[in-house]
């Protein structure tokens, strides 16, 4: 307020009178930031936590984008929360960092599998899933560019913080085991394609919001992009790609998302988790299309909501749904005046079921010499019955679509449910699990590292009562345990050989019974060679699970280390320099394991 009366305002009648024009042609004004109880800030009350301790703890990033996602940009005022910041670090750095994190793993396991290097081809991929993300993105993009040309910052970042949670809860998600190379080779070059022109688009759309953290995962990107640019910041933000943008295709996933949720609010409702499949879900809608749609990616909604077949009908009467009218007040109010409430009543208490049915086709409704349209009076879809027939269906509904459910247990279902308990058990364990990884070397001391997804394990297991079902569950369904976790689970008691191993060792219930887990690592911890580039110095595995690198692989991994993406020549000694021993690319490397070589590059 200060700053229009005391600035802004004198500036233009200053501009008007002597130049008959404005001063400005566009104005950003920003509100003032309060404390958390809507005071001002005060050094001498401290009503405000301090700032370095805020960027700190979550990062100058963090706290940026919480400033410019809040009405502070549309100049109100903010009362500041140490909890905003730390919610933007949760919701949108972590799950960017996890899916740069699990887009290199993917590479990675993408080019020992395939003996090559993974560059970003300009090919194009006929997967649905892929040319969705990539029509979302573009359109976000062209929607970034036009807000932001216009100056309205405020309408910008929202939308953007978003997107993360649709990039990894939605696209990633779904598409894990193609990118894990689970669905072949094709798809899984096409599914790490796509995402890897992703992130390389959303790190340089993002470069001015969350400059710091684009800046790190540019360097560690662009060496597999065409760019020569050694920052982000060098980078323009990028134009939208028309031909990528396809509505049908997002409209067509928006139906899927919209009913993989109802499903999920059913479950919800019932306690039911995600791990236990369901019989049947049935999907209700007036419009032939959206069916289709629908059609078009079941197996995608069949994988993620658990459940055994999914069946859409218009016949809704069949599972007692019917057509709701829901009158708009505040319309029907402004317009009709004293007649509203005779309209509200025939709409709530007589209206049949035949006249919604056309006022759905027509988009009108002829009701008392009224003709009210689609604005005025809304149409859901409601349902009664269900409960009375089967007790065991559920139904809910977003209001254009319904999705009843079938929430009838057997014997199968409940097997398969405790597999997939198992599952989540295990995978919980390998994330837990910590091995001495000497390719990861500082100040030649060896860190911990995590469990990789190629890296193979062995899972103990013992279950209390050993006559539950659970114990029966974990033999039956050993191979799928297995595929699913890449560890084998054996029911048995820990052997005495590897008893002095590291070993990571977990306890929880599954319904009634008590299952403890004891997982043991077999990363190969020798035949590692010691990498010296100038003063700089790194440890790479030669060996790994019983596969031996190739020479093309370890240059890669000397590349990959020391960045020396620019040099086109990597010649590898046995000796420094001035002493030459070349080392030739048809050398056993196991012979070169716990040597020292060197990197003479040009």
């Amino acid at each position: 307020i200060d700053q229009t009366r005391g600035w802004f305002y004198t500036l233009m009648v200053l501009s008007t009178a002597l130049f008959d024009r404005p001063p400005f042609k566009n104005l950003i004004c920003n509100g003032l930031v309060l404390a958390s109880d809507g005071s001002k800030m005060s050094k001498r009350k401290k009503n405000y936590p301090d700032p370095l301790e805020i960027v700190g703890k979550y990062g100058a990033d963090a706290l940026r984008v919480y400033l410019i996602n809040s009405p502070v940009v549309r100049g109100e005022n903010l009362r500041f929360r140490e909890e905003g910041v730390r919610d933007v670090l949760k919701d949108v750095l972590l799950p960017w960092y996890n899916a740069y994190r699990f887009f290199v793993q993917n590479v990675k396991i993408y080019e020992c599998t395939n003996s090559k290097e993974f560059t970003l081809l300009d090919t194009k991929s006929v997967n649905i899933m892929d040319r969705w993300i990539l029509s979302f993105t573009n359109s976000l993009l062209d929607f970034v560019r036009n807000e932001m040309s216009a100056y309205r910052l405020y309408a910008v970042v929202a939308p953007l913080t978003k997107y993360f949670d649709v990039l990894t809860n939605c696209y990633i998600r779904l598409n894990r085991k193609r990118m894990k190379g689970e669905d072949g080779p094709e798809d899984h070059a096409h599914s790490l394609l796509t995402l890897g022109k992703i992130l390389l688009l959303i790190v340089r759309l993002m470069a001015p919001f969350t400059p710091f953290f684009c800046e790190h995962l540019w360097q560690n990107l662009r060496h597999i992009s065409s760019s020569s640019s050694e920052s982000v910041h060098f980078e323009m933000i990028p134009q939208p790609v028309n031909d990528l943008i396809d509505i049908s295709v997002e409209k067509r996933v928006a139906r899927m998302r919209a009913v993989i949720d109802l499903v999920r609010v059913l479950r919800e409702r019932k306690g039911i988790p995600v791990k236990y499949p369901l019989k049947e879900m049935i999907v209700i809608n007036r419009e032939k299309q959206f069916l289709d749609d629908v059609l078009s990616l079941q197996n995608y909604i069949i994988t993620e909501v658990n459940v055994r077949m999914l069946t859409v009908s218009h016949n809704k009467e069949k599972y007692g749904v019917y057509l709701k009218a829901e009158p708009n007040f505040r319309l029907l109010g402004s317009r009709l005046k004293n007649d509203q409430k005779k309209v509200v009543d025939y709409l709530k208490n007589q209206v049949t079921e035949k006249e919604l049915e056309q006022f759905a086709e027509q988009g009108t409704l002829n009701i008392l010499g009224y003709e009210l349209s689609a604005e005025e009076v809304n149409l859901s879809y409601a349902c009664r019955g269900v409960q009375a027939t089967n007790e065991r269906m559920e139904a809910h509904s977003d209001g254009q679509t319904i999705v009843i459910v079938d929430t009838t247990e057997d014997d199968d279902l409940k097997d398969e449910g405790f597999a997939r308990e198992v599952v989540n058990r295990v995978q919980k364990l390998r994330k837990s699990y910590w091995v001495v990884d000497p390719t990861f070397i500082i100040k030649s001391e060896s860190l911990q590292a995590r469990l990789l997804p190629n890296d193979k394990a062995v899972a103990y297991c013992k279950v209390s009562p050993s006559t539950h079902r659970l114990a029966a569950v974990i033999k039956d369904y050993s191979e799928f345990i297995e595929n699913a976790t890449g560890t084998p689970v054996l029911l048995s008691s820990l052997p005495d050989d590897v008893k002095n191993a590291k070993i990571e060792v977990s306890c929880s219930s599954v319904k009634d019974a008590k299952i403890e887990l004891h997982l043991i690592c077999y990363r190969a911890t020798s035949s590692a060679v010691t990498v010296h580039y100038g003063t700089r110095k790194h440890s790479i595995l030669l060996a790994a699970n019983d596969e031996v690198l190739t020479y093309t692989r370890l240059l890669y991994e000397i590349r990959s280390v020391f960045s020396l993406w620019s040099k086109s020549k990597l010649l590898l000694s046995l000796e420094a320099l001035p002493t030459v021993t070349f080392i030739s690319s048809k050398c056993n490397l196991l012979d070169l394991a716990d040597k020292d070589i060197y990197v003479i590059a040009s």
